[in-house]
């Protein structure tokens, strides 16, 4: 079978096509054939050398959907999905034409979407319900910070459905009619700050937060929300862990919480239910799956220099 490895921890150029064994099926494991994945941005960390304890060469990849080929409990030509798990980081994961899966990974999903469709929706539409979910997002207005990531599209998409009031950041003005069409009523470009352009909007600041910027603007958000108001920290697009100097007393109002949300907390069984309902509301058009561009598989490498270099409006996807 083709698979994309990564030789060693570098720069994109260190994902190489080859050929190598199909794996053989054992118990506790399924065959599944990759027919695509989308591409995250933890892939590129772990690239880079970012992801401890993870050894190279290594297939990478923390999510695909594909067939059932052999072996599990499910029907061979069962369509699945499998998110996270360690995917691609203990174990080889889905830039293969095959990949081999713990059972309780597998996600059975009814579809008829294209592969490439079904293939942008696993790992960003479930981080982004749980991120909601984390935030109990039922009503009020909503802040998306880094909204033009897959994750931040597909958040606006879904608080648009629950009637929420949205508002999204980008850097780049070229983004804007995409973060509207994309269910966003606002969009305010950060020139080295958003506070000014979200107050002229919500004077009193948003009730959720969704921070997908990270740590580089995680203090910023938490004096932005509003009193009593909620942010999630969800992602790491700067790039950036960990919060320095930081003083609760003086960046958070009386009341402002802060949560996170983990992707494995809906992997396998947990997500099923939650990630056919997404699916169905993307095959209906309630939901968008955002995707900017297709990749083939030879393109590995290409893809990840256009993820690394933040072009993307939405999500990126091998087809197979």
């Amino acid at each position: 079978m083709r698979a994309a490895v990564a030789e060693r921890p570098g720069p994109p150029d260190v994902l190489r096509v080859r050929e190598v064994p199909v794996p053989e099926p054992r118990p506790g494991w399924t065959l599944v054939r990759v027919r695509a994945f989308g591409l995250n941005r933890s892939e590129m960390f772990t690239r880079q050398g970012h992801s401890p304890g993870v050894r190279f060469p290594r297939v990478l990849g923390i999510e695909c959907v594909g067939e059932v080929a052999a072996g599990g409990a499910l029907a061979p030509g069962t369509r699945v999905a499998a998110v996270m798990g360690e995917m691609g980081r203990a174990f080889d994961g889905g830039y293969a034409e095959y990949a081999l899966l713990p059972d309780d990974l597998l996600i059975p999903v009814t579809t008829g979407l294209d592969w490439e469709v079904f293939g942008a929706l696993p790992e960003t539409y479930l981080t982004a319900q749980g991120s909601l979910d984390a935030l109990r997002a039922g009503t009020g207005t909503l802040l998306v910070r880094g909204g033009t990531s897959s994750v931040g599209m597909a958040a606006l998409s879904l608080a648009k459905g629950l009637g929420l009031r949205t508002i999204a950041t980008t850097r780049n003005p070229g983004k804007v009619k995409a973060l509207e069409a994309a269910g966003a009523d606002h969009v305010v470009v950060d020139e080295g700050g958003i506070a000014d352009g979200v107050r002229a909007i919500v004077p009193d600041g948003p009730d959720h937060v969704l921070e997908l910027v990270g740590a580089a603007t995680l203090a910023d958000s938490l004096g932005l929300v509003r009193k009593g108001g909620t942010v999630c920290m969800t992602g790491i697009l700067s790039g950036e862990w960990v919060l320095r100097e930081f003083e609760p007393m003086q960046a958070m109002r009386s009341g402002t919480r802060l949560t996170v949300f983990h992707s494995d907390d809906l992997q396998g069984a947990a997500g099923a239910g939650t990630l056919q309902r997404l699916v169905d509301g993307v095959e209906s058009g309630r939901f968008r799956p955002n995707i900017d561009r297709v990749f083939a598989l030879d393109e590995i490498a290409g893809a990840h220099r256009y993820m690394e270099a933040d072009e993307a409006t939405g999500k990126l996807v091998v087809r197979l």
